[in-house]
């Protein structure tokens, strides 16, 4: 499987904690990194480009060379204004790992791979996931069907796949992935890299809400609307959230015609974002308990599968 040479020797398992709008902090990327797993944020989680390379700073001090490496996304729609300040902290500060969404842009590409950066990029279709890989990605991040945020609606087995059979960089597969089982699943199957979201958010660390950390460990995988009525974009959220701020989850017209990030920002505060996975979520640990929990279990994973593969030996 090809992880790159950069993350060679660096994580406990192979996962990322995904970047979360409002709700991905620098106490959560440092907690994941010093785990032994990428912990990312996304750029727009503050406020002011300012903002953003004051958060780079701080993880950068409270991070050593023994932890794993840390991850920002960075949004490249064209109506993120601040895509241009941001990218040039992001160089300034040279960001192990970048994670880009929502549109693919060579500049940002090539400006990574200037200091040795890698460069994720999230697709949901294959035609998102083949100009990605043409543009000269290091790897490729199915959001699958079930997932927290922008998912997509295609099937985690077909989705890895299908983007295998053409692209021969790192694979990271996201959706309702829970435990360290799940993660030796998604690995077995093709991937790489887990992609983590939801399970994070319930975690002391996470920016999330207390009200939002609880909705997930009592709601199920009936209690996600897939929808493009909150942002403009389909999603999965927590219906109990939507119908807290009075509206009807079966009957929903979309706010406006497309993608806005002012108008995300203001709907996600009161309308939250998790996937099908919530129903396998029950506590709310410290972020370095969970990721403890997870690698043993992964590691445990791996041992069984080895003992069940004698099993089958003729």
């Amino acid at each position: 499987m090809p992880i790159p040479a950069q993350l060679h020797g660096r994580l406990t398992a192979p996962v990322i904690v995904s970047p979360m709008f409002l709700v991905s902090g620098p106490d959560l990327v440092v907690a994941a990194c010093k785990s032994g797993f990428i912990g990312s944020f996304p750029s727009l989680n503050q406020r002011t480009t300012e903002g953003y390379a004051a958060w780079l700073s701080e993880i950068q001090e409270r991070l050593s060379a023994q932890d794993a490496p840390y991850a920002v996304n960075l949004v490249v729609h064209k109506s993120n204004s601040r895509l241009q300040a941001d990218l040039a902290r992001t160089v300034e500060h040279k960001v192990p790992v970048v994670i880009t969404s929502l549109g693919v842009v060579k500049e940002v590409i090539d400006a990574v791979h200037s200091y040795g950066g890698l460069v994720f990029h999230d697709i949901i279709h294959l035609a998102h996931a083949r100009k990605a890989a043409d543009a000269g990605v290091d790897g490729l991040i199915g959001v699958s069907a079930g997932a927290g945020g922008h998912a997509g609606t295609v099937n985690a087995f077909a989705l890895v796949s299908e983007i295998r059979a053409f692209f021969p960089g790192t694979i990271i597969l996201a959706g309702c992935m829970n435990t360290g089982s799940q993660v030796a699943a998604a690995r077995m199957m093709g991937a790489d890299l887990a992609y983590m979201g939801t399970r994070f958010i319930a975690t002391r660390e996470s920016l999330a809400q207390p009200e939002f950390k609880t909705m997930i460990t009592q709601a199920n995988a009936a209690d996600i609307v897939y929808t493009p009525a909150i942002s403009g974009v389909f999603g999965n959220f927590l219906r109990p959230s939507i119908v807290a701020a009075g509206r009807d989850p079966t009957d929903m017209n979309p706010s406006h015609g497309g993608l806005s990030l002012e108008g995300e920002a203001k709907v996600w505060k009161d309308i939250w974002s998790a996937g099908q996975g919530s129903g396998g979520i029950r506590d709310i640990p410290p972020a370095a308990e969970l990721c403890a929990r997870i690698a043993t279990e992964h590691r445990a994973a791996l041992e069984s599968a080895g003992a069940q593969a004698k099993e089958w030996t003729r």
